[in-house]
């Protein structure tokens, strides 16, 4: 009888590992229910009333046609009764975009194929073009000091040059004079730009983000495709979109802004068919300069001349800032940047319906325009401006901490500071493996909602923590403003990437796993709409075949949560060998656990899961941390698994492990259900929790590729703007970073031989004349070391004013 309880076990076991239909269980439980019962030697009576009872129970579960009227259609009642309520802006929001491997990742068993057989990113030949000649001499045209204090803009040159070359038609097809560029390449414009100016990047970005072009590319009409695009394309034309508002931020679905159907008078034409608009908007980037203005509103018809239904709900509408009533041109001045953002106002404003994004048959279908056009943006602006960013404090902090020297010792060698050019090093790897990865999935026609979330989420937030290490590696030439001050500018500005387009509070918190629990699982989105289907026998159908292919999926998660812990994952079968096999196998792993995790959660907690902030950011922190270590391996792979980059690979994937662990056990501490936290313990770290952060050991080694030059540290920050003048501070400070390695063992011998005696001179300059004097160094020798002593210099002095500089408007 015991051997028969375990094989029986096993059976059940092995059904829910491999994922058995129902037709599997339904076998299995004809088969052992009555052995049991039999060598339970039971009556014969009884037997037999076992018998009849698995009978029914079969005939119920096994003949779709019973089971749909007799238990999912129940359970669909049941359903649609306990079903939050959703407003039809989260349901637009739910709908758009689309799934990509963040499915996979909550599938609980990923397929790594299928992502390492992505193609390698890649530029092509125009695009690599237009970064090394057009990109870069831009770059070189910007003088962020210049354009933060002095001008609080551009200067003339800058925005000529960009509109010229067309930076502002990256995505507008060549048939309209664009570039037509790729996301990877408008990724790589961004980052590049970035690292250079912030002001620049953002100039440059919002035209190619959320903003008229992008609509009128997927939404216009041909008609309104072949009126703005070119001038768009050209910068005759510049852009900005209105969404936000005083009493409308993250809660843009609430925007009062309002429109209302009725004829008017429009260029000398009596009784046009059109809309009389007011709104207020705000923190719009371009709107002082904008000639185009879009604008986000709800629409109302009173007057029943579209037809019957008097709330239009959101529309877009595309209109000329010359157009009378419209208000632009003031600006908010956001963190000493430059970039030109303001507010738009109108009252009573008339335009006709052709201004209307899309025609009237786009009337009612702004947000799900926004919310598609949203995922793309969001996926590759932000992520790139702060990856720029980041790349540029990395490097600038690894030679600033080789450069700088106090107690004889470079900055960068005390393990204090070591600890900072580590996390630096670190999350920037995994920053800009999730930018590549994210862009490549856009190129590949995919619209991520979710992954967008993620992305701008942690490469912002992960940005943060680089710029404010980056500050503490510089100390007091990072605090002092002035043109040879490289990060300051980007410390002051960091916040306003976390702030807007999903403010990075809300989008942690109710963004990705809120939206990723519902879009990405392979059977809620299902359930859901069969429970609103208002063709009931089709709902049932539909409803019936997810929910049991639910309840399998859930098995088989929670079988695989608990066999994967015991076994470390050792049993996992992963594409790859050492170094990367274990980190797939602990994603595999978690992969299941988080699944399991997910489901229970929503089971236990229904709709009150919405409004468990706390509860789904930590889940959704769970789903961001495996995306950014598949980005990671995915990167590893595609630069050719480089040995050198270990280091790095080590440190991103032990710490996103580690953060999936530390997520998980939050969500077991804070779970509403002790008892349910108890099983999902047991089922998740059945032996403990066993991960921990990277170790000193490597995050000496990362530290170490940053303070000196090589191939990885090339890698690292490829496609930043780097300055060959030694008259510009990020020029000067590459050039001290490659003499003072070459001058190091000279540097030795002048303080042995002041150690010695021979050197009676303290100044460096003095000393290095003395030691030419006594033949101690030659005259090309003595011309290294001066060179080597004035670009140190240069690198460690802070800027000063007279204080009339310092005057408003000075």
């Amino acid at each position: 009888m015991a051997i028969l309880i375990i094989v029986v076990l096993v059976v059940f076991l092995l059904l829910a590992f491999f994922r058995s239909s129902i037709w599997g269980w339904l076998i299995a439980l004809a088969i052992f229910v009555p052995l049991i019962a039999y060598e339970s030697r039971i009556t014969d009576e009884a037997l037999k009333a076992v018998c009849i009872v698995l009978g029914v129970f079969l005939a119920v579960l096994g003949i779709p046609a019973l089971r749909r009227l007799l238990v999912s259609g129940f359970i669909l009642g049941v359903f649609r009764k306990i079903l939050p309520q959703v407003s039809q802006t989260e349901q637009e929001a739910l709908d758009a975009g689309t799934v990509g491997w963040e499915g996979e990742l909550f599938s609980g068993n990923p397929h790594w194929k299928k992502m390492l057989a992505l193609p390698k990113t890649g530029l092509s030949d125009r695009e690599q073009a237009f970064l090394d000649n057009e990109v870069e001499q831009l770059c070189a045209m910007l003088d962020d000091w210049d354009i933060t204090h002095t001008r609080q803009d551009l200067s003339p040159e800058a925005w000529q040059f960009i509109k010229d070359k067309g930076f502002f038609g990256m995505i507008i097809p060549k048939e309209y004079g664009g570039l037509e560029f790729s996301a990877q390449a408008q990724s790589a414009v961004i980052t590049k730009i970035a690292s250079r100016s912030g002001t620049a990047a953002v100039t440059v970005m919002v035209p190619n983000s959320l903003g008229p072009a992008e609509l009128l590319l997927h939404y216009g009409t041909q008609e309104q495709k072949d009126k703005y695009l070119r001038g768009l394309a050209s910068g005759k034309e510049i852009p900005c979109f209105a969404l936000t508002g005083p009493f409308a931020g993250s809660d843009a679905g609430a925007i009062p802004d309002r429109g209302t159907v009725c004829y008017g008078d429009y260029n000398g034409h009596k009784n046009v068919l059109g809309v009389c608009l007011t709104w207020e908007k705000r923190y719009i980037t371009l709107a002082p300069v904008a000639t185009l203005l879009g604008l986000a509103f709800k629409l109302y018809d009173p007057q029943n001349l579209l037809g019957a239904e008097v709330s239009r709900g959101i529309t877009l509408a595309l209109i000329p800032t010359d157009t009378p009533g419209v208000e632009v041109g003031r600006r908010h001045f956001p963190l000493n940047s430059a970039f030109l953002n303001g507010p738009t106002t109108g009252a009573e404003v008339f335009i006709p319906m052709d201004y209307i994004i899309g025609g009237t048959m786009r009337i009612g279908h702004g947000w799900r325009m926004l919310m598609e056009c949203l995922a793309a943006g969001r996926s590759i602006s932000l992520p790139a401006s702060a990856t720029g960013g980041a790349k540029m404090a990395a490097r600038t902090s690894g030679a600033y901490g080789r450069v700088r020297k106090q107690f004889h010792v470079p900055v960068g060698k005390f393990e204090g500071v070591e600890e900072a050019l580590t996390r630096i090093g670190g999350h920037l790897y995994v920053m800009d493996a999730a930018r590549t990865m994210t862009a490549q999935a856009v190129d590949m026609g995919g619209k991520p909602s979710v992954i967008s979330a993620i992305v701008k989420y942690h490469c912002t937030e992960r940005g943060r923590i680089v710029i404010n290490d980056a500050m503490d590696v510089h100390g007091g030439k990072g605090i002092c403003l002035g043109p040879d001050n490289y990060l300051a500018r980007a410390y002051q500005q960091t916040p306003i990437g976390i702030t807007v387009e999903g403010a990075n509070i809300l989008t942690r918190s109710l963004i990705i796993f809120g939206q990723g629990a519902v879009r990405s699982h392979p059977y809620v989105l299902k359930e859901i709409h069969a429970a609103n289907d208002q063709d009931n026998k089709r709902a049932v159908r539909e409803f019936d075949a997810a929910l049991f292919g639910h309840i399998s999926f859930s098995l088989s998660n929670a079988v695989r949560s608990l066999v994967y812990g015991l076994t470390g994952g050792h049993i996992i079968g992963v594409p790859t060998e050492q170094p990367t096999k274990r980190y797939y196998q602990a994603l595999t792993r978690y992969s299941a656990a988080f699944a399991f995790a997910a489901d229970v959660s929503m089971l236990v907690l229904g709709g009150g899961l919405k409004r468990r902030e706390k509860l789904s950011a930590r889940l959704g922190d769970v789903l961001s941390q495996m995306y950014l270590c598949s980005a990671v391996l995915k990167r590893f792979e595609d630069d050719g698994r480089p040995k050198e980059d270990l280091p790095l690979l080590h440190w991103g994937m032990q710490d996103g492990l580690y953060r999936i662990q530390v997520a998980l056990d939050g969500v077991l501490q804070n779970f509403p259900s002790r008892i349910a936290a108890l099983v999902l313990r047991a089922m998740i770290f059945p032996l403990g929790q066993r991960r921990r952060p990277p170790t000193d050991h490597v995050g000496h080694q990362v530290a170490s590729l940053l303070l000196k030059p090589g191939a990885v540290r090339d890698r690292l920050t490829a496609g930043m703007f780097i300055s060959r003048d030694e008259k510009d501070a990020i020029g000067a400070l590459e050039a001290a970073l490659a003499s003072t390695l070459a001058c190091e063992p000279l540097q030795a011998e002048l303080e042995k031989a002041h150690k010695a005696g021979k050197l009676k001179a303290h100044d460096e300059l003095q000393q290095i004349a003395e030691a030419r004097g006594l033949g101690l160094v030659d005259a090309e020798q003595a011309l290294q070391l001066q060179r080597d002593y004035a670009l140190r210099r240069k690198v460690i002095m802070v800027d000063d004013f007279a204080a009339e500089e310092l005057q408003a408007g000075k």
